[in-house]
């Protein structure tokens, strides 16, 4: 599950929600642009989003599935092993 830290201002939160998706529609123009982190899971990619989360995510067939979104400087490697 993915919870974006508590904002003061919806505005700000909506704006920060509308850039991660913005960052994920992107993912399709190169798909295989992400970093392979094939050690988690066969497959999976990995991009960075404004420094403070990493998009997780699998090809399938012609579409990209977002798997996990980490915020933050998290373990992701072992959060994506633990919610896998």
């Amino acid at each position: 599950m993915f919870v974006l830290p508590l904002s003061q201002s919806p505005v700000t939160a909506r704006r920060y929600v509308g850039r991660i998706r913005a960052r994920c529609e992107k993912i399709g123009d190169a798909p295989y642009g992400g970093v392979s982190r094939d050690d988690l899971a066969p497959g999976l990619r990995m991009v960075p989003f404004e420094h403070s989360a990493v998009v997780l995510y699998l090809m399938d067939e012609s579409d990209v599935v977002i798997t996990n979104i980490f915020y933050g400087r998290r373990n992701y490697a072992a959060l994506f092993s633990s919610a896998s």
